[in-house]
């Protein structure tokens, strides 16, 4: 024997020596673990033994030896142990709730700004470039956008629905202001004829099948990138407040508080016998694992196909060109549409009109809309960063009921420890492994059937899985999948342009803008704004102010696991801090990139 080995051995003598000294001092009076009863549970509570007794009435803390626990102070102690191994599983789930909970809200909170900037670029775009239509197409941008949130944020609207409504809403204006410019009908026959036929005499080329192609690709996966950090939130949250049968509520007890009453107040369990009753208490839990691991792996492929033209930054951030596209192809087909419109719509009574102009801001052309150009994450930066720090949570229920002894509930190693009965230098039953099937030769915890609420966990996992695998965007694939209950997108896109052969965009060519997010969100240097709708006796569009407190309705949207104001356009207003580093970064003037919006008519 060496000399390390013969004092380590006569360390654990002498421990043991004192852990018996001190409950044999502690046995000759109870006054010790009634004051930690009454501590734990907060008040005093009559009939506390004041001395050791016999206790025959106990039905889990048995022992040949006297105790200082009574069958109320049993009772409680077992409500105790449960409370207790709750908090240990909140706490041991803190961090990873957080990371989930925190990215889903900076996730959603960034993509309502991106709707934001797109908007106004689309609004600029009318309001420098065509101005007669501005103020009347300003509703139908608005719109648009507005459904854009919804879909991204969980609504049922249907994006081919939406897209198509734009586009037949559009038709009207560029036909009365830019092809038949000068007249009007203020018939709504002829207006709502004009809607109808645009989809029959495709006045704007392949414009709008391309918008369907890249919203489709963007739109759908970011939409169920947040669901599905959604239910992550919601599985921490069931697995948190996980039902504990009678078997393993026995089990805490008897590990953790049958001690005191021998009077070992401090004593931990031995390790063995901690994996055993822990593993079989999380033994329904585990199950989860492949399940949480495979949802990982698949927010990770879905985050990885989420790029270039299939970032949803790049198709909203350049949805404005688009437009100008359309406007433009239908300029250059005007004669024909004239003719077209006449044989479907008839000749429009003819009434000389002067149309109100949005008022012109040489200051925000010039300065405008910039995106700031500094070193920065954008929101796919923002993305891997989050999955990359996911991915260490991947086996995270597996390894729960190990890293719970280990760090929480076990007695370090060559220490004294509880084995359920007695004062022990080790546990010297079998310890099992981890899962259901595992548990059939537990010493200490008896485990039946399954949990409903777990499988309720797995089906919904399974089924989220699915859908980031089915929404991961491929090229010459994506076209294929449907959107909506209204029907898809099937055969919706036109083969004639690759988005990713760069065109899109006329003239100035269509430009990858990214939003730069510092701290999960960029602020952009123009506050939130709501172009107003049109009415009658409006003669000029205002330049867009902030959002009036007064002008909103709250509804409720689920963001992060908490309800969140929602105001009339269906997003979550931002935080107040936003508004603040608005006003600082408007401030600082603007920065370095400009959005390739048409210059204005002179």
């Amino acid at each position: 024997m060496g000399t390390r080995t013969w004092r380590a051995g006569c360390g654990c003598l002498l421990l043991l020596a004192l852990a018996g000294s001190f409950r044999s001092e502690d046995l000759r009076s109870c006054e010790q673990v009634g004051k930690l009863f009454q501590g734990r549970l907060v008040g005093a509570v009559r009939g506390l033994p004041e001395s050791p007794r016999a206790g025959p009435d106990l039905q889990v803390c048995t022992s040949q030896k006297p105790t200082c626990c009574t069958r109320k102070m049993e009772e409680r102690f077992q409500v105790a142990a449960r409370q207790d191994m709750q908090q240990v599983l909140q706490t041991s789930s803190s961090t990873l709730k957080f990371l989930i909970s925190r990215n889903a809200a900076a996730f959603q909170e960034t993509l309502e700004m991106l709707i934001r900037q797109a908007e106004n670029y689309t609004s600029i775009l009318f309001c420098n470039t065509y101005r007669n239509m501005a103020l009347e197409a300003a509703s139908s941008v608005q719109e648009f956008f507005t459904d854009v949130g919804l879909y991204l944020f969980g609504a049922d609207v249907n994006p081919e629905e939406f897209i198509n409504r734009f586009f037949d809403n559009l038709f009207p204006l560029v036909y009365n202001h830019l092809i038949n410019p000068g007249v009007t009908d203020s018939s709504l026959e002829y207006w709502e004829c004009l809607r109808m036929a645009q989809r029959d005499i495709n006045p704007f080329g392949n414009i709008p099948k391309r918008v369907m192609g890249q919203m489709g690709r963007s739109l759908l996966p970011s939409r169920t990138f947040l669901q599905a950090l959604n239910l992550g939130i919601e599985v921490i949250n069931t697995t948190d407040h996980l039902h504990f049968s009678k078997e393993c509520s026995k089990a805490l007890l008897r590990m953790q508080y049958c001690p005191h009453c021998q009077g070992l107040t401090v004593t931990k369990p031995c390790m063995g016998y901690c994996l055993n009753i822990i593993r079989g208490c999380l033994a329904h839990m585990v199950e989860l694992n492949p399940h949480w691991h495979a949802y990982i792996r698949s927010l990770e492929e879905l985050s990885n196909a989420m790029h270039g033209t299939y970032d949803i930054e790049h198709v909203l951030l350049n949805f404005h060109l688009l437009v100008n596209d359309a406007v433009m192809q239908a300029r250059f087909r005007g004669q024909k549409l004239l003719e077209q419109v006449d044989k479907i719509c008839g000749h429009p009574v003819r009434t000389p009109t002067q149309s109100p102009h949005c008022s012109f801001d040489e200051s925000r052309e010039k300065h405008g809309m910039k995106i700031s150009a500094r070193n920065e994450e954008t929101l796919a930066n923002r993305r891997k960063e989050f999955i990359n720090s996911l991915l260490l949570f991947r086996t995270f229920y597996g390894g729960l009921a190990d890293q719970l002894c280990a760090n929480e509930l076990a007695a370090a190693d060559r220490l004294p420890c509880w084995n359920g009965e007695d004062l022990v230098k080790s546990y010297t039953l079998r310890v099992v492994g981890n899962g259901i099937k595992a548990q059939s030769g537990n010493p200490e915890v008896k485990v039946k059937g399954s949990d409903p609420v777990i499988n309720q966990i797995i089906d919904k996992l399974r089924h989220v899985i699915q859908l980031l695998q089915g929404r991961s965007p491929k090229p010459n694939k994506w076209e294929l999948l449907q959107i909506g209950s209204g029907g898809g997108m099937v055969d919706q896109v036109s083969g004639d342009c690759d988005d990713e052969d760069g065109c899109g965009g006329s003239g100035s060519g269509e430009v990858k803008r990214t939003l730069k997010v510092a701290n999960y969100v960029e602020i952009i240097n123009i506050s939130p704004t709501i172009p107003p709708n049109p009415g009658f006796g409006h003669h000029r569009l205002p330049t867009p102010v902030p959002l009036p407190p007064n002008k909103s309705v709250f509804t409720l949207l689920v963001l992060g696991g908490k309800a969140q104001p929602v105001n009339t356009r269906g997003m979550p207003f931002l935080k107040q801090q936003s508004h603040q580093a608005a006003s600082e970064q408007k401030d600082k003037g603007p920065g370095s990139r400009q959005p390739s919006s048409p210059q204005p008519k002179k």
